[in-house]
């Protein structure tokens, strides 16, 4: 495996290390952005819309699920953090990539039903957390979309969300709250919500990829210069950033992905983002079986994954961590006998933040794995 060490955005641009994506390439089959069968205009909302499938059914008073899992807090101490899936209208951006409008609505959710929806994981949160004599110290509120989106997430919500964290502050000892908003709903609403909040607050944006020809074309509708924008103002006012990054975008092959997944979360860093969660692009939004079907797309394998996290340790600097998305990985995998451990080491690094060991054989699949994980 390759080290690529540290890399150099802090002292330049992105679109100095570009990756020549018509050379060099392993696979016969990769993209070209040459190639008369790409066209981006294709790719807009229009075509993304043509080929979805149906949403699936929601509850407004409902979230559409809740968890609560371990994760590495920005002090280096392992904690349970609750996250709850609302139900509610579906995000005016539609990226080639996004699946969470499957579990959306076609209508704005009621103040009244986001807050019985916080409510209700509030209290399901409760009951775990009491069977477990343990603690909850985050709450992640993620909407499918924008946390400041007037039209997702009324004014009157808002009041009732910061009465909920209030009291879950006493109740759960709750000291940091998580949403998920796009660069550009980063305004004065949001700042506002802040000086009223009595607790820590993070947002998660998507940053996606750096790469200058391929973010353009995944329709997120924002550049470079929208996510240091919203990043800046974020952190100027005490807010923690956490950005979401793709391993191996659309038109990329898995040695691209690696390298610009890792290209991403250095800059990100270098932004001033405190966390980057890195999430393997994968089918079941249609446009994405669409690609698939025309040669433009390929889920990552396992193995991207593993390689991107051993290099990425190397870019964490004081106070910031990396994790790689272990939600069903083992579709990413071509041999599930080894799976199960190597799903773990991955997780003991997110939480960890430092290499682990990389040794078992597979006789199955012929892998052997001797090597330390920072080799």
């Amino acid at each position: 495996m390759r080290n690529i060490g540290k890399l150099s955005f802090r002292n330049s641009s992105p679109d100095k290390c570009f990756l020549d994506l018509n050379s060099d390439l392993p696979n016969s089959d990769s993209p070209s952005f040459d190639s008369p069968s790409f066209d981006s205009r294709r790719f807009d909302s229009s075509w993304i819309l043509e080929n979805r499938g149906p949403k699936n059914e929601v509850d407004s008073d409902r979230p559409y699920a809740y968890l609560i899992e371990k994760e590495r807090s920005q002090t280096g101490v392992i904690e349970n953090v609750g996250t709850v899936f609302l139900t509610n209208k579906e995000c005016p951006f539609r990226c080639l990539m996004c699946d969470l409008w499957k579990n959306t609505t076609d209508h704005s959710v009621t103040p009244e039903q986001i807050d019985q929806q916080v409510q209700f994981a509030l209290n399901e949160f409760t009951k775990r957390i009491e069977r477990e004599n343990s603690a909850l110290h985050s709450l992640k509120l993620y909407n499918s979309g924008n946390f400041f989106d007037r039209q997702a997430i009324h004014a009157d919500a808002l009041e009732r969300i910061l009465g909920r964290v209030h009291d879950a502050r006493k109740t759960h000892a709750i000291n940091n709250l998580i949403v998920e908003n796009h660069p550009k709903l980063v305004g004065n609403r949001l700042i506002e919500f802040a000086n009223r909040l009595e607790s820590k607050f993070e947002v998660a944006m998507g940053l996606e990829t750096i790469h200058p020809d391929i973010l353009p074309r995944l329709n997120k509708q924002m550049d470079l210069d929208d996510f240091k924008r919203a990043t800046h103002l974020l952190v100027d006012n005490d807010i923690h950033v956490r950005a979401f990054i793709l391993l191996k975008t659309p038109f990329m092959n898995d040695e691209q992905g690696i390298e610009w997944a890792l290209k991403s979360a250095e800059w990100a860093f270098a932004q001033g983002v405190n966390c980057c969660a890195v999430i393997p692009t994968r089918t079941g939004n249609g446009a994405m079986e669409k690609l698939l079907e025309m040669n433009l797309f390929s889920e990552p394998r396992f193995e991207a994954m593993e390689s991107f996290m051993d290099q990425g340790l190397n870019l964490i600097g004081s106070g910031q961590r990396l994790f790689i998305d272990l939600w069903d990985a083992s579709r990413f995998a071509d041999c599930q006998d080894c799976i199960v451990e190597r799903v773990e080491r991955l997780n003991q690094i997110n939480l960890l933040q430092i290499p682990q060991p990389n040794h078992f054989s597979c006789d199955r699949c012929h892998q052997s794995r001797t090597r330390a994980s920072n080799d």
